[in-house]
């Protein structure tokens, strides 16, 4: 790893802290560097708020009595281009032009269209030296939720199930059967503080009453969607206790309620999935895990509208019951979490 690469490495490191708090903006870290010294660093820490180009730099200013001089012997490292205009905060090219910062180093390209080559363009007028695509897929592979709802016009989506050790989702007859440990639970609890929403269908809502919330975990809990298309769940669910945002998708009306929002889809009996999720991209949701059942996690299975898979498989069997979704694609990794194994899939 050269040294370009090391102050990238860090600069991730700092982004991913963003994780769960910046969305629909992308994760982004930056790194000050003079004279092969690290003399500011930031990230971007929440959504509507400062850039980590700017918490960088403000860091130097703050630390240094001789910051202008320092800021224009230096280079800065940044894992996103600097954007390019004016959102809610300013241009960060145009604060990188302003302290003479000779040198900029670009993990990877932002597809957004307001900036795409702009912030590079920009820089490279001032007289500054770029370099980009240092360490470029690892950068793009930790804004891929940005990514996908920028070039797909959709949410990123996570399939998640438990399984039996011998492939079963759940019992036959609509009773619950607690697949996985409590280490497997925690873990899922933090998967959902990242993301922006959680998706489940009718069934698994009736069952299973859950409360799809970051309980055993700090931090947000998302946005909570359920597919309900003739309205017939009961008012007394978790579900519709009014402490977290939750999107009802049905065949009948639309209308607010509080904090719960019933959208009705215009056609329920085809590309439902597809539907929803440009529903949900409407709304800013720029990733959401899918949490079951069977049926709605197959739906979107079918549709081929899936990013990323989740599997736990837990060590208890079932006789009979309803088979776990199948999906195949790369496998990124193989875990142990508790007794339970944890596979995770990319959808290729």
């Amino acid at each position: 790893m050269d040294f370009h690469e090391i102050y990238m490495q860090r600069c991730l490191e700092l982004a991913a802290l963003g994780a769960g708090k910046v969305s629909p903006n992308p994760m982004v870290g930056a790194v000050v560097v003079h004279n092969n010294r690290v003399v500011g660093e930031g990230y971007h820490r929440q959504y509507g708020k400062a850039h980590a180009e700017v918490n960088a730099i403000n860091q130097v200013i703050e630390n240094f009595s001789n910051s202008s001089k320092l800021l224009s012997e230096s280079t800065i490292y940044v894992s996103l281009e600097p954007c390019a205009h004016y959102g809610k905060t300013p241009p960060c090219a145009d604060l990188i032009i302003k302290h003479r910062i000779p040198n900029v180093v670009i993990g990877c390209r932002d597809p957004f269209a307001q900036v795409d080559g702009k912030g590079i363009e920009k820089l490279q007028q001032a007289g500054i030296n770029v370099i980009t695509g240092v360490l470029e897929q690892q950068c793009l592979d930790l804004n891929r939720r940005f990514f996908t709802r920028v070039q797909k016009q959709r949410p990123y989506i996570i399939l998640k199930w438990a399984q039996t050790s011998n492939g079963y989702f759940a019992p036959a007859y609509g009773t619950q059967h607690w697949i996985t440990g409590a280490e497997s639970k925690k873990l899922v609890h933090k998967w959902r503080s990242e993301e922006d929403a959680i998706l489940v269908g009718k069934n698994t809502a009736r069952i299973d009453n859950p409360q799809l919330n970051t309980r055993l975990w700090p931090g947000k809990s998302p946005k909570r969607v359920v597919i309900d298309r003739n309205l017939e769940l009961d008012k007394e669910l978790f579900l519709f206790d009014n402490t977290v945002e939750t999107i009802v998708f049905n065949a009948i009306k639309t209308e607010f309620d509080n904090k719960v929002k019933y959208i009705a889809l215009e056609d329920f009996d085809r590309f439902v999935p597809q539907y929803i999720m440009f529903q949900l991209y409407l709304q800013d949701v720029q990733s959401v895990i899918i949490e079951g059942g069977a049926h709605t996690l197959n739906s979107f299975i079918n549709e081929n509208l899936w990013d990323e898979a989740r599997i736990f498989t837990g060590k208890s069997i079932l006789a009979n019951g309803i088979k776990a979704p199948e999906c195949f694609g790369k496998n990124i990794s193989n875990d142990t979490v508790g007794d339970d194994s944890l596979q995770i899939i990319f959808n290729q």
